[in-house]
């Protein structure tokens, strides 16, 4: 599964599962576009930019940033192969009746509408390219709804339906779509909320990049549409 003279524009780069993913596109010879909110988050998490790597700050939720780093990312490694949708976030304790705008907002944004954005960008250049690879991180609470968990399980849930429908309109231009499901990953975070739980059943960053990395290469190019649960030993 190599990927020299490819490039890799991975989403939330800065947190423990862009850092796994980035890691593993590295190890493979890719050249990486990683994108962040601040630039200090990144060179906190990567050190120093490189020739085969470049940083970028870059606000998901604003379609001409988003543009711009598209920009920039041609500018320097000439296209875009493969797109890690990884950016996310979670909240959860709300009846769905008590759900207030703000979180109902909140979780639609960041779990949606960073991957509209991105795909808004990014698609019409693989297709001018000739094709690509897209993986969209979601969560396996995404495929039923969980009590105090509606507006959550509702956003991750909405970027699998869009996962299937981009899979259904772009598998002709030769681009694959799919998502992977994780259940809790084990992250310094995670472990601190959670301190009676084992860690051990729950999913390594590292393995679920794997994962990414398989349905990023050319190994899984008959793969469409799937929502593949990573569900580690739990």
């Amino acid at each position: 599964m190599s990927f020299e003279h490819q490039t890799v524009m991975v989403t939330g780069a800065a947190g423990n599962l862009g850092q796994a993913v980035a890691a593993a596109f590295a190890g493979q010879g890719a050249r990486q576009v990683l994108l962040g909110r601040q630039l200090d988050s990144l060179r906190a998490a990567f050190g120093d930019e490189g020739p085969d790597r470049l940083f970028l700050a870059t606000d998901l939720l604003n379609g001409q940033q988003v543009a711009a780093a598209l920009a920039a990312a041609v500018a320097r490694f000439g296209r875009i192969d493969v797109l890690c949708n990884l950016a996310g976030g979670f909240r959860m304790g709300d009846a769905v009746h008590e759900t207030a705008d703000s979180t109902w907002d909140f979780l639609l944004d960041i779990n949606a509408r960073t991957l509209l954005n991105m795909t808004r960008a990014v698609v019409p250049h693989m297709i001018e390219r000739g094709g690509g690879k897209i993986v969209n991180v979601r969560a396996y609470a995404a495929q039923k709804g969980v009590a105090q968990m509606g507006a959550y399980c509702a956003s991750k849930s909405s970027v699998i339906r869009l996962t299937e429908a981009m899979a259904a309109e772009l598998r002709e231009q030769n681009i694959n779509v799919n998502c992977v499901l994780p259940t809790i990953i084990d992250t310094p975070e995670n472990r601190a909320a959670m301190p009676g739980v084992d860690p051990l059943r729950w999913v390594a960053p590292k393995d679920l990049a794997s994962v990414i990395v398989f349905l990023a290469s050319d190994a899984a190019r008959a793969v469409h549409g799937v929502a593949l649960p990573v569900t580690g030993l739990s």
